[in-house]
């Protein structure tokens, strides 16, 4: 029997926990999930006969060692800060290892002993990442059989609320992790563009957002996510002018999302101001394009300060959390556009790939389906033999990549792809 243990059984947990214990049942898969809140883990295993729920402190590291040494396969969903405890003991325990995370330099320093048990670890099998590198990559893999050379290529992807569930200025809602949210791009970011190497700081990344348009949606604002540059190679595509990875959000977040920025009130430093006092620093940020959006989130009512918040990020985190969460009926949206331009038997083409994916509620969200399916596919196939390779990946491979597109299709996980001749 083999025997699997999903770490964290959070918002993007639901959907990958629900696949396993369905294909458990078909081959005899024991699951394990453990998580810090056992009433989240046991909502999330049911009555499954061949399912456990479990209460883990995941820096208890013998209460965490024991329990992966049991293991034949760990599906790690813990914040990336706390996925190396998890890596270490697989690579020590010799237990193979799927997550969503970024593979990192610590990650990558596993690589001698993975190889040496002869274990599969797979990073970056989420949506973004993990989709979006499946998707790229079989693009971008078809696009050269055929002789082409592409000479740009962009990837935008996007966690929103769908339009129906779409109800604040904001134009968004919460579906995933909410700290997350408070800090994304706070790295800054860097790509290319036109052949010359951009680099932008957080405090420039929310300025001037361009724009692109997507079916039945309209226009959508983008920024540049983390360093792009690292996939150049990856994707193999040095020979490209443009190279440039970015997240979506409508544009009044983005015009909102400066302002915040600029006030400092992402900062994770301990603060000891008054709701009144913190709030005020955003006073010379505010402008008609962003007041209603700052308005909605409460940066101007006579607020207390949130049990337990020690810094600017924690206040802030409170306010995302209680303004834009997601109702019990909203739906969640998730879009991603590849756009391609390639060059072919000496014309210009271009190539406009996108991903629409709606949630059903709170609980099956459209978050939770594209982030859980790639890994819950990924488990299946190792698990059956249908993944032999060995060693530290990230899904740009096909035989990683065509079997989980494949049956992504019949999760209704398909793109729709636009050729510009």
């Amino acid at each position: 029997m083999k025997r699997i243990v999903i770490i964290g059984a959070g918002k993007s947990a639901t959907c990958l926990i629900e696949y396993l214990i369905r294909e458990g049942a078909a081959h005899q898969w024991s699951i394990t999930v453990a998580d810090s809140n056992l009433f989240l883990a046991q909502s999330k295993t049911g009555n499954s006969p061949h399912t456990k729920a479990i209460s883990l402190d995941v820096q208890n590291d013998e209460e965490r060692r024991k329990l992966i040494s049991q293991a034949d396969l760990v599906i790690s969903m813990l914040p990336p800060s706390l996925h190396f405890l998890a890596a270490c003991d697989c690579a020590e325990a010799g237990v193979h290892l799927l997550t969503a995370s970024y593979l990192d330099e610590n990650i990558k320093g596993l690589r001698p002993a993975i190889l040496e048990k002869q274990l599969f670890f797979l990073v970056e099998m989420g949506l973004d990442p993990g989709i979006d590198h499946m998707s790229a990559m079989a693009l971008i893999h078809r696009i050269k059989k055929n002789n082409g050379k592409i000479i740009s290529f962009k990837s935008h992807t996007g966690g929103l609320v769908a339009p129906e569930s779409d109800d604040n200025p904001w134009h968004y809602k919460i579906s995933w992790n909410p700290r997350n949210v408070v800090l994304a791009g706070a790295s800054g970011a860097v790509y290319r563009e036109k052949g010359i190497t951009r680099t932008l700081a957080y405090e420039k990344l929310f300025q001037n957002n361009e724009q692109i348009a997507v079916e039945g949606l309209g226009d959508l604002s983008y920024y540049p996510n983390r360093d792009s540059l690292g996939y150049i190679p990856l994707y193999d595509l040095e020979e490209a002018h443009t190279f440039l990875r970015t997240t979506l959000r409508y544009p009044p977040y983005c015009k909102a999302w400066n302002a915040i920025v600029q006030a400092g009130l992402t900062s994770e430093k301990p603060t000891h101001l008054n709701f009144r006092e913190w709030a005020s620093s955003l006073i010379p940020f505010v402008n008609p394009e962003n007041e209603a959006c700052l308005r909605y989130l409460g940066f101007f009512d006579e607020e207390p300060l949130p049990a337990g918040a020690r810094s600017s990020a924690d206040i802030l985190q409170h306010l995302m959390e209680t303004k834009l969460s997601m109702k019990e009926a909203d739906k969640d949206m998730i879009v991603m556009v590849h756009e391609i331009e390639y060059e072919k038997d000496g014309k210009s083409q271009a190539l406009k790939a996108t991903l629409i994916v709606k949630g059903e509620n709170q609980l099956h969200t459209a978050m939770s389906k594209t982030v859980g399916y790639p890994l819950a596919i990924a488990a299946k196939l190792l698990l059956t033999g249908k993944i032999k390779e060995r060693g530290l990946f990230i899904p740009v491979h096909p035989f990683i990549y065509e079997p989980v597109l494949k049956e992504l299709e019949g999760e209704q996980i398909v793109f729709k792809e636009l050729i510009d001749l």
